[in-house]
């Protein structure tokens, strides 16, 4: 069973920076689509960006311009580099990896964007 395990969620001031980092079980990482979802309650889990076994990248709007999805195959880690967070980015944040059809979560860590 592949895991991922996010970390780097906390607390970070409205403009400043905040990194997360989720780090993949498996020795196949490169061959994985990586994603990062959130999630606030009540609400529907959300695409906030995401990365191609190729490099090749998407983002939300909401999000377009601040955060920064990348990846380093080596270290089976995915990242997501939040600059200028919002109050409105609040939520817990997910990893998701899918490869051949198959999805599989991380359990998500908290970011909370407040003064």
């Amino acid at each position: 069973q592949v895991q991922f395990v996010e970390s780097g969620g906390g607390l970070v001031q409205p403009g400043g920076s905040l990194r997360l980092s989720c780090v993949a079980s498996t020795n196949f990482f490169s061959g994985y689509n990586m994603g990062w979802y959130r999630q606030v309650p009540g609400k529907q889990r959300e695409l906030v960006a995401r990365i191609t076994s190729g490099g090749s990248t998407d983002y939300a709007d909401s999000v377009k311009g601040r955060f920064t999805i990348s990846r380093d195959n080596a270290k089976k880690t995915v990242y997501l580099q939040m600059s200028s967070p919002k109050p409105e980015d609040t939520a817990v944040y997910y990893c998701k990896g899918d490869r051949g059809g198959l999805n599989f979560w991380g359990q998500g860590t908290q970011v909370t964007v407040s003064s």
